[in-house]
């Protein structure tokens, strides 16, 4: 009886960490996917191009909605901006290929030389593999209080 409660628990280790070692591959590859789409050099066309290829046609339309009045003639940022995650991404909901997460961070923005830096989570829903931003969405968190419980 004791060899079999023995393997059983043991066989259940083995089925949690493989569930954790898939959970975990999807969370870097979404973080590196904000990361990059968040981050970008003012005036500089080509590396916000590069961001442009982390979303979907529909997630760069709502994306580029929120940086009206932010871009020059040519389209590229006024400012530079550089997201960094404050810790792992939160998967709230998978299925069917879409994953839904928070990520909290920090982000960085720059412009000319003033500086500003925001603790926020990003909620964002990503599709496919690798992960393209379907929706992502900022969200600002004020004082040190509230940092410690925006996710």
């Amino acid at each position: 009886m004791k060899i079999l409660v023995a393997l059983y628990i043991a066989a259940l280790g083995y089925q949690l960490a493989a569930q954790n070692a898939l959970a975990e591959a999807p969370n870097s590859a979404l973080e590196k996917t904000v990361v990059a789409a968040l981050s970008f050099q003012q005036g500089d066309l080509a590396s916000f191009n590069r961001a442009h290829d982390n979303f979907t046609p529909k997630g760069w339309d709502e994306f580029i909605k929120t940086m009206q009045g932010f871009l020059d003639s040519n389209g590229a940022p006024t400012f530079t901006s550089r997201f960094v995650p404050a810790g792992p991404a939160v998967i709230t909901n998978q299925q069917n290929g879409i994953i839904s997460a928070k990520i909290p961070g920090t982000l960085t923005q720059t412009h000319d030389k003033s500086k500003t830096t925001y603790r926020m989570r990003v909620e964002v829903q990503t599709v496919g593999t690798p992960p393209k931003i379907d929706h992502l969405k900022q969200i600002t968190c004020f004082g040190a209080a509230a940092a410690k419980y925006c996710m």
